[in-house]
């Protein structure tokens, strides 16, 4: 599986963003799917995910509330719908296929696309 993160940009705080990341490959839609982000000079961390068939999510204590995971899988996309957003929330965000549910253990990364957030 091969990922392409995009939707990255400048906003203001209060704001809101759309990232998208699209899929190559004909398993995507058997992967569970999930956003992770990199502050500068901080770990990445998990932002949330979501299982193969979008029925179910899961969002870090963080964003829950403000951030929506969804997918398309006749598009192979996944979202990400970023609301009320704060400078914290600025990072490279990336998509990745999950190597489970839940968890950090990663099959596939896509690239990172930049959000930046003012305040």
């Amino acid at each position: 599986v091969q990922l392409q993160a995009s939707g990255g940009g400048l906003v203001q705080a209060g704001g809101s963003l759309r990232l998208s990341c699209a899929a190559s490959g004909r398993t995507f839609s058997s992967y569970n799917m999930g956003w992770f982000r990199q502050a500068p000079g901080k770990e990445r961390e998990s932002v949330g995910g979501i299982n193969w068939s979008g029925a179910s999510t899961y969002y870090a204590d963080s964003v829950k509330g403000r951030f929506t995971i969804s997918r398309d899988n006749a598009k192979n996309t996944v979202y990400l719908q970023m609301n009320s957003l704060k400078p914290e929330d600025t990072a490279v965000y990336y998509c990745a296929a999950l190597a489970g549910w839940a968890t950090k253990r990663v099959d596939y990364w896509g690239q990172g696309t930049l959000v930046t957030v003012s305040s």
